[in-house]
């Protein structure tokens, strides 16, 4: 029988290599509003069936919560994402980890009571940032591990005043490669919105925006090694605050309560690769996945074994290829 000592370094072990995440804070100006207007996932487990109404906000089948954020329409807002909860402010612990790599999107809703919706109203995307250097697979979220977790996001300055849902989004693609494999991280954050002006935007039905097949959403982005990334939904409306690094305010002036550095959660992150064991199937004569296809991986669901002349490589803890 394992001690108690063993069962929780591996229960530690096995929460290091999920590198699930949850969106968890918000700051307004000087104001950091914690959990105040953020409707928490029940966990950092993510969505993976588009279809799902899961995939708006990612709270099961919890409505809303009393708390609402005030922000005014063209001002910055920052929301914080790391692993683990109750981690504002910890740069020791990554945004997301376990080469979770993928873009960030931002949308809003309007609706008459944030408190209440659903989500069930058109919403319009306000921020997209993806793959930023594909020399080295920088995308997005590795900007928001080395920001210490902080995305910041300018609220439309033309939108009509009133209540309003703004989701965060992180689309994880280290196993996208099969269907229904791309991970959905979202929390919905409750905000009230002043000033402004007359516009309401279009919008999308999520779910309904996307598509399980998408090629921002179905893509190998190990090989081969994608050039410019598709991004899934709408187009960012005009008034957000656009697309690509540094379309929003840099989060260096609300870093100060996460002044430690990132390197010590870079160092963990890397330890944490180099120790995650993948599942990878045998080589046979008779195999059935192609030549650089996907072989096994951490939340790896398919099975075969890669064909004659080919063996299941492991990339990372989360992608082996048939080579």
């Amino acid at each position: 029988m394992k001690s108690s000592s063993v069962i929780a370094g591996l229960v530690a072990f096995a929460s290091s290599v999920s590198a699930h995440a949850t969106w968890q804070d918000m700051q307004v100006g000087s104001t950091d509003y914690a959990a105040t207007c953020d409707r928490l996932p029940p966990s950092n487990n993510p969505v993976t069936d588009v279809t799902s109404t899961d995939i708006r906000c990612n709270v099961g089948g919890t409505v809303g919560i009393s708390g609402k954020c005030t922000v005014a329409a063209g001002q910055n807002v920052t929301v914080e994402m790391h692993q683990q909860p109750n981690s504002e402010g910890d740069c020791s612990d990554l945004a997301i980890g376990g080469d979770h790599h993928g873009p960030i999107q931002v949308y809003m809703t309007k609706v008459s009571d944030a408190s209440t919706a659903d989500g069930s109203t058109p919403w319009f995307k306000i921020y997209e940032n993806g793959l930023l250097d594909p020399s080295t697979a920088y995308w997005a979220t590795d900007e928001l591990n080395d920001n210490c977790g902080l995305q910041s996001v300018k609220i439309p300055a033309d939108i009509e005043p009133g209540d309003y849902l703004l989701r965060a989004e992180v689309i994880a693609l280290h196993v996208a490669s099969s269907l229904g494999g791309a991970q959905f991280y979202m929390s919905c954050f409750q905000v009230t919105v002043t000033g402004g002006g007359s516009a309401i935007p279009s919008g999308v039905s999520l779910p309904g925006a996307y598509s399980a097949s998408d090629p921002g959403i179905l893509i190998n982005i190990y090989y081969p090694t994608p050039t410019t990334y598709i991004f899934p939904g709408p187009t960012v409306y005009e008034g957000g605050s656009g697309s690509g690094s540094g379309s929003g305010t840099s989060p260096s002036s609300v870093t100060s309560k996460a002044a430690t550095t990132v390197s010590s959660a870079t160092s963990k992150a890397a330890t944490t690769s180099a120790t995650s064991a993948a599942s990878t199937p045998t080589t046979g004569a008779g195999g059935t996945i192609a030549q650089y296809g996907q072989c096994g991986g951490n939340g790896w669901t398919g099975s075969g074994t890669c064909v004659s002349g080919s063996t299941c490589v492991v990339l990372n803890a989360y992608y082996s290829q048939c080579q």
